[in-house]
């Protein structure tokens, strides 16, 4: 094999599963806090509904974070590395256009994790809508405007 970097040599051989849900990251470059501008933020979160409207995923819940956002979905199409190639660059493209900024936006790849059926989903959801109360970010969960859940 190649001499791949650490991150690539992860996805070696690893394949997504339709039907399979997932739990999804991925950090701003260099973690910048850009969506602690909540307009921003909001133009990923509209990335997040595009992917379900397009009938690639059911979003179960996702928050987007000052520096990252986490999703969980269930994957309806596609590839999990298409699908998040293909939200990171239409949520750049949109951030570029609101802020004439051209700098990079994402780090490179992203991680997921494969929940098996045992797994608690609700729970898995509330991990993710959790996490503004978690950072500090806000005293209630309804304070913080960038995340939304199926069971809400």
């Amino acid at each position: 094999m190649p001499d791949l970097p650490a991150a690539h040599k992860l996805r070696v051989g690893r394949y997504a599963e339709v039907s399979r849900i997932y739990l999804l990251t991925s950090n701003t470059h260099q973690r910048r806090p850009i969506f602690t501008d909540f307009a921003l933020g909001r133009l990923v979160a509209d990335q997040l509904q595009n992917a379900q409207e397009s009938g690639l995923v059911n979003s179960l819940a996702w928050v987007v974070m000052p520096d990252h956002f986490h999703w969980l979905i269930e994957l309806r199409s596609g590839s999990l590395s298409a699908l998040m190639q293909k939200t990171k660059s239409l949520s750049t493209r949109s951030v570029r256009q609101a802020t004439g900024e051209i700098s990079v936006l994402w780090q490179r790849g992203f991680h997921d994790r494969a929940l098996r059926k045992d797994d608690d989903l609700v729970k898995m959801a509330r991990y993710v809508v959790a996490n503004p109360l978690r950072a500090g970010l806000v005293d209630k969960l309804g304070e913080y405007p960038l995340w939304g859940a199926i069971w809400v």
